[in-house]
């Protein structure tokens, strides 16, 4: 069957729980790029650790082929496993275009789910060496992520979470979201 997507933007961390419960997996852009980057074997290793130091956004072929490759093992490995919470993607306007391009008719984007916060609180969650690379990161969400949000939610596919709350209320609000959608 061709697999569901759900896009989550913002505050990273706080979906695990309802995953689970619903039968997503969980697959992050960026775990999946640090991995890669530390795989001695990886082609791709080295032009991924340029980019994540320098605050930037990796190449779009690189990151939908460690995505594609997760979402074929899941599937080849239970072919009922076709529901994927894609966490941290897509990130730009290249990235979008380059989903759209390599997966259209593939995978059906289902909703974005947007934990909407102001930059302290998205700071706070970010996983970052230094605050240079972090002040990096949020210039590059408010310059090519927020775009991508916008698009989605014109198209009606935004649920929007305010996760300036507690853990406790978030969780809840995106309990909601799922048990009304997923």
């Amino acid at each position: 069957p061709q697999p569901i997507i759900i896009f989550v933007c913002g505050v990273e961390d706080q979906t695990q729980d309802p995953v689970h419960k619903y039968g997503y997996t969980h697959l992050s852009a960026g775990e999946l790029l640090r991995d890669e980057r530390k795989n001695p074997d990886s082609q791709y290793g080295e032009l991924i650790e340029k980019y994540i130091k320098d605050g930037k956004i990796v190449p779009v072929e690189i990151t939908i082929s460690l995505l594609k490759r997760e979402m074929d093992q899941t599937m080849a490995a239970n072919a009922e496993k076709n529901k994927f919470l894609i966490d941290g993607f897509p990130r730009n306007q290249d990235n979008l275009q380059g989903w759209n391009k390599t997966m259209v008719g593939k995978a059906d984007v289902s909703f974005v789910l947007f934990f909407d916060c102001d930059n302290e609180v998205r700071g706070k969650s970010l996983s970052c060496d230094n605050r240079e690379s972090l002040e990096k990161r949020i210039q590059t969400y408010l310059q090519s992520t927020k775009p991508i949000i916008d698009l989605y939610e014109e198209m009606g596919k935004v649920k929007k979470i305010d996760a300036s709350k507690s853990v406790d209320e978030v969780f809840d609000e995106v309990v909601k979201i799922f048990d009304k959608e997923g």
